[in-house]
């Protein structure tokens, strides 16, 4: 069941964020993105392999402003953070040159969080792609870390294209020697929360199994032969309410939303010196 709009005139200010892996701009749209973003009105939505840019006229006329980084390479890749609320701040990139020549990562704060747009490679689409994708986790990694360092809250929604754990796919078993099972991602990942990151999905769902991603073959949607692949993670703010739309298919990908409770951070600002 979808949770409630949240009331942003109430004290305890929420923000709702939604992250997609688009599969491309164009073919969401055709697949009923702008209706879905009417009837839902994420306040921040992080997109993934949007193929495209600059924001299309359909999104700006539903109160959305963007900030994109599309990849050099036209049709490819590429993110984007849209938002009903002020961007401020905007970071395009990680000042790392194969990353970002593939337009794999961008934030920009609103109501002091930082939101961070994604997309980690994958390792099994092309010859090379493992290697790529090892190298710069690493890197990917000390870039959250600074980011950590800076003190603001941080909301990362994205693609990672690593299950984590066992429950987050189907056919665990079969998969260990595949991209986005393998232990040394998995174990990558361990230590990418244990630097100082929820993942909010997880602790939402306890021990259940939800996911994000199923492949085009066969009848993986139906069978619900699938992998949690996309995240919402958080430092310095607490979620909830979050949330798998599985059947919005606007892509091979499903929007994942969650409410980010921006209460206790506006009770720490506001409070008087000596408290």
């Amino acid at each position: 069941m979808l949770p409630p709009v949240p009331d942003l005139t109430s004290p305890t200010r929420t923000l709702r964020v939604t992250t997609l892996n688009l599969n491309g701009l164009r073919s969401a749209l055709r697949k009923g993105l702008e209706n879905w973003l009417e009837r839902h009105r994420p306040d921040v939505l992080l997109l993934q392999e949007i193929r495209a840019g600059p924001m299309p006229e359909a999104l700006a006329g539903l109160g959305y402003a963007g900030a994109w980084f599309p990849a050099k390479k036209p049709g490819y890749s590429g993110v984007a953070v849209l938002s009903l609320h002020p961007l401020e701040d905007v970071r395009v990139g990680m000042d790392h040159a194969e990353m970002d020549d593939e337009g794999r990562i961008l934030s920009a704060v609103v109501d002091g969080v930082r939101f961070a747009s994604v997309y980690l490679p994958s390792g099994s689409n092309a010859a090379g792609r493992q290697d790529f994708k090892n190298r710069v986790l690493g890197d990917y990694q000390a870039w959250v870390t600074g980011t950590l360092a800076g003190g603001m809250p941080l909301v990362i929604g994205g693609d990672y294209n690593i299950a984590h754990q066992e429950v987050d796919l189907k056919n665990w078993r079969a998969n260990q020697r595949n991209s986005g099972f393998l232990p040394h991602e998995r174990a990558w990942m361990t230590a990418h929360l244990e630097a100082g990151l929820t993942d909010t999905h997880r602790a939402w769902l306890g021990e259940r199994s939800e996911y994000t991603w199923w492949s085009n073959r066969g009848n993986a949607y139906q069978g619900d032969v699938g992998w949690r692949l996309d995240y919402l993670l958080a430092a310095g703010v607490s979620m909830r309410e979050l949330w798998v739309d599985r059947e919005a298919r606007l892509s091979d990908h499903a929007p994942l939303t969650g409410t980010v409770d921006l209460g206790r951070l506006f009770e720490e600002e506001e409070r008087p010196q000596g408290f």
